[in-house]
């Protein structure tokens, strides 16, 4: 195999390892409604939003749709327009504030 090939299967392989990982759902905490995101891999505001779940320890499904129809379609399903979409439970924000998911995860007794 020739580095290019080589280099242009590891590309290939790590496309499809981010595009399982971020189908993968996280458990919520007992009790507590799920959290998902929909979400592009190239988003400032669903990079800043990976990064308050992480400092905070916040469980969530990351669902994006730009790696699958089925992905496409379920955003489409909630009437998805721009990213990212975060869903607490039923609670629905539309970009992303700090403060506003801050608000919304306290309600949800995050």
């Amino acid at each position: 195999m020739t580095r290019r090939g080589a280099v242009i299967g590891l590309m290939a392989l790590a496309l499809l390892a981010g595009a399982a990982r971020s189908q993968q759902p996280n458990r919520p905490a007992a009790g507590k409604p799920a959290v998902k995101m929909y979400a592009t891999d190239w988003c400032p505001y669903c990079r800043k939003a990976r990064e308050y779940f992480a400092r905070n320890g916040i469980p969530y499904t990351e669902i994006d749709i730009e790696k699958s129809q089925a992905a496409q379609d379920e955003y489409r399903s909630i009437g998805g327009r721009g990213v990212p979409v975060i869903l607490v439970g039923s609670e629905r924000m539309n970009g992303f504030s700090e403060q506003r998911l801050t608000q919304a995860l306290k309600a949800a007794g995050y």
